[in-house]
């Protein structure tokens, strides 16, 4: 039994260590497509904690009541981050992914208010300004899935004084994105769009595919690789000339 439980995780290491080396965005589409049956049984064999542990930092920040919370879960997957927000108590979520498979999935679950196919990076979110309480995504900031230039999109949807949850890994082969993101969020912040809460660093983010990606010190053959979890709170609207604040469109929803 122990042997078949070290093959198949040896195979599930090869093929998340193949979606990591995929740089072109159509291909990794396509490998998420064609992954999407076994993604949720190969993320929990690799210990996979990104979805938990945004929603806890996400949650602690988050003033009202969970079930009055509009929360958009963007490169939603199959619904591993819903389904951490369900447990919490929220229920009004909308997702977009741009892998009709893990979108096909998630539909399943039956987490979701609304979800919506859309390539963040090639197509603006199919929302208008300021309707989302929180947006959160998890696991697609990395070279071959959502590049940083899409950021500023996910700000758009926020409401002012709502928040945006991100998370990356810090793995070696992830450390040259990682530059660039913390670039776009800096930037951002510099342009008082919105204010950084956290940089949470976390050291066993799922397990390593490779020696190589572990975190130092840890075990042969149980190496983590590891991650970090940012949160913002995007700023309330400057006061319009006479000192009113600007009006916020109606979204409906």
């Amino acid at each position: 039994m122990a042997q078949e439980e070290g093959g198949s995780l040896s195979r599930v290491r090869a093929r998340v260590g193949a979606s990591h080396g995929i740089t072109d965005l159509t291909q990794k589409l396509h490998f998420y497509d064609r992954w999407a049956p076994d993604y949720d049984q190969d993320v929990a064999a690799l210990q996979y904690r990104a979805p938990s542990l945004a929603v806890d930092c996400l949650t602690q920040a988050l003033p009202g009541p969970p079930e009055a919370a509009l929360i958009l879960d963007v490169a939603c997957g199959t619904g591993l981050v819903a389904a951490e927000l369900q447990a919490r108590g929220f229920l009004r979520l909308h997702g977009v992914d741009g892998s009709s498979g893990m979108l096909e999935h998630a539909r399943a679950r039956s987490l979701y208010q609304h979800l919506s196919l859309c390539t963040l990076g090639q197509e603006p979110l199919p929302s208008p300004e300021g309707t989302y309480d929180a947006v959160l995504m998890v696991g697609a900031l990395s070279d071959g899935q959502v590049p940083c230039s899409a950021i500023p999109e996910l700000l758009r949807v926020t409401k002012p004084g709502g928040l945006v949850c991100l998370t990356t890994r810090t793995n070696p082969s992830n450390l040259q994105y990682k530059e660039a993101l913390e670039a776009t969020l800096d930037k951002l912040e510099q342009a008082r769009e919105w204010e950084r809460l956290e940089a949470r660093p976390v050291d066993r983010w799922e397990l390593a595919t490779s020696k190589l990606e572990a975190v130092p010190g840890t075990p042969d053959g149980a190496g983590f690789i590891s991650g970090i979890v940012y949160l913002y709170r995007k700023r309330q609207a400057a006061p319009a000339e006479g000192g009113r604040p600007r009006a916020q469109p109606r979204t409906g929803l």
